[in-house]
């Protein structure tokens, strides 16, 4: 019935009408009136539905009686698991005429607001929560609101009247309101219509307790304004705060105490206060993920902190600089100082090459000298991270750029994994062909540069290249050095000389010159690689 035309219904509803005035109610024959005990009977009668729209649509009956009419079909019972009394009452309202419409809609929605503005049923200890009635008005709400046939609500003042009660609707006990399956519309399909408003209330209920933190805060990411987005993220600092500190501990360390008594488990003191310490660490990264969706400045500020305070495991700083993804400030100069600081510290790898991840976010022009002057420091794995860095925001053009910031002369400490690493970052430049821009360094500069240069060949090199690579075979300058480390010392597995099986017996040789890193390094790995087919490169 919902499917027909607006003619369609008014010829229907008119020998409808008929049948009820001769044989239903008996109006024409007896003078009975239809009253509001028929309107609340009917709603649970088989032909209910039929009979409340016949009487909302109908202008014989009194305003009172047509809203209350509309009431019973929001209230009315769902029908095969459908609350279809809603659609008919908007249908309905929709196919009448827009003046006689608002009278109705006029008395309506104060019905409505009133039945959203009661209080939310409240559980009994060890009881199931209590089925929540205001789920009919607010869809009945939304579905008027969203009607794609008329504008339902047309006067303005009553339109901001229902949405704000809608809002304080979903506030009272949006933990429970949320994700209720009883609801037509899912209350987040009601904020999003309504816009950044609906979540102005929500910063309030990021609670310690809170367990829809993580929907809130996406909530006021995609919806909230900027107060309310700040708001957001003072709290989810003090939340932060909250768990980092003595009184979590207090609370949660009989909680797990318990949990492991009714799991039957026997912790040693170690062994528990390992749990205690993931259980932190579960409820930090939550807090820090809900930090990453809202930003704003009280998060920032407090996760570079936590990022640079070394008492912090590198799995903790990790997250916090990982929940800092696109929040950094580029007009904010002690934002860049501070990521900088972190990143040139001797932090854990995960550390560094998130705090090195956020400066890559920065234009380049901004971050691009603080790297270089990174580039100083005698820990090479802090230098390959800010070379990274630099180069993944490099183009061919900045080639003899970056080259003219390795270290000079005989390079000491600086390590066989810096030049690999660079050499495949340079391959991977854009606008342009990096070998073109590499030539001159293959036989000319100093002995990082000349390696870096080479380190091109160990990764994009095939054996098909091999022989272009026999002149540089005889060169004699001399290799860098770097000793600090297994990791960065200069020599290379090879076939042992006079092995029967050169597969398998196998020895490290000592790099001393850049004639031996192509010989030993660069060329065998050449030599592993065949070169594209014609199809397969087209």
């Amino acid at each position: 019935m919902a499917q027909l035309d607006r003619a369609g219904w008014r010829a229907r509803f008119a020998g409808f009408a008929v049948g009820v005035a001769a044989a239903g109610c008996g109006l024409a024959v007896s003078g009975c009136r239809v009253g509001d005990d028929d309107v609340h009977r009917w709603e649970s009668t088989a032909h209910g539905p039929e009979k409340l729209r016949a009487v909302l649509v109908y202008d014989k009956y009194d305003t009172a009686l047509r809203v209350e009419a509309a009431m019973s079909l929001i209230r009315m019972k769902p029908r095969a698991g459908r609350r279809v009394g809603i659609g008919i009452m908007v249908d309905a309202l929709a196919g009448i005429s827009p003046e006689t419409r608002q009278v109705i809609v006029a008395s309506l929605v104060p019905e409505i607001i009133t039945e959203l503005k009661k209080p939310p049923p409240v559980a009994q200890a060890n009881q199931p929560s209590p089925p929540d009635p205001s789920f009919p008005y607010k869809d009945a709400a939304y579905a008027m609101f969203t009607s794609d046939k008329t504008v339902i609500i047309a006067d303005e003042a009553l339109k901001q009247q229902l949405k704000s009660a809608l809002i304080d609707w979903a506030i009272a006990d949006f933990e429970h309101r949320l994700d209720n399956r009883s609801q037509a519309f899912g209350m987040e399909q009601l904020l999003r219509y309504i816009g950044a408003p609906a979540v102005a209330g929500l910063p309030k209920l990021m609670t310690r307790d809170a367990k829809r933190l993580d929907q809130m805060a996406t909530l006021i990411a995609e919806l909230g304004d900027q107060k309310t987005k700040e708001a957001a993220s003072a709290q989810l600092v003090a939340i932060a705060q909250y768990v980092m500190s003595d009184e979590w501990t207090k609370i949660k360390d009989p909680e797990l105490k318990a949990a492991n008594a009714a799991s039957r488990l026997e912790p040693t003191p170690k062994q528990f206060e390992a749990q205690l310490a993931q259980y932190r660490d579960e409820d930090l990264v939550r807090v820090f993920a809900s930090m990453r969706k809202v930003g704003g400045r009280p998060c920032v500020d407090f996760l570079l902190n936590f990022a640079a305070n070394k008492e912090q495991s590198e799995k903790r700083r990790q997250a916090a600089l990982a929940a800092l993804e696109g929040r950094l400030d580029r007009n904010n100069p002690d934002d860049l100082k501070r990521i900088l600081q972190i990143a040139a510290t001797d932090a854990p790898d995960v550390v560094l090459d998130q705090a090195f991840r956020r400066v890559g976010e920065l234009p380049r022009e901004l971050v691009v000298d603080k790297l270089y002057e990174i580039f100083k420091t005698d820990k090479w794995k802090i230098r390959r991270a800010a070379a990274g860095t630099v180069l993944k925001m490099s183009t061919v053009k900045h080639i003899d750029e970056f080259m003219g910031k390795l270290p000079e002369g005989s390079a000491k400490g600086f390590a066989m994994g810096e030049a690999l690493a660079y050499g495949a970052s340079l391959g991977d430049l854009k606008e342009g062909k990096p070998v073109d821009g590499l030539k001159k360094y293959f036989t000319s500069g100093t002995s990082a540069q000349r390696t870096t240069a080479l380190g091109y060949w160990f990764t994009f090199g095939t054996s098909a290249d091999v022989a272009s690579l026999a002149p540089y075979e005889s060169d004699s300058t001399h290799a860098p050095v770097c000793e600090t480390d297994p990791d960065c010392k200069w020599a290379c597995e090879v076939p042992k000389e006079g092995a029967k099986d050169p597969a398998k017996e196998r020895e490290m040789k000592d790099v001393k010159t850049v004639g031996d890193f192509v010989r030993y390094c660069v060329e065998p790995a050449m030599k592993e690689r065949q070169p594209e087919k014609k199809e397969d490169k087209k």
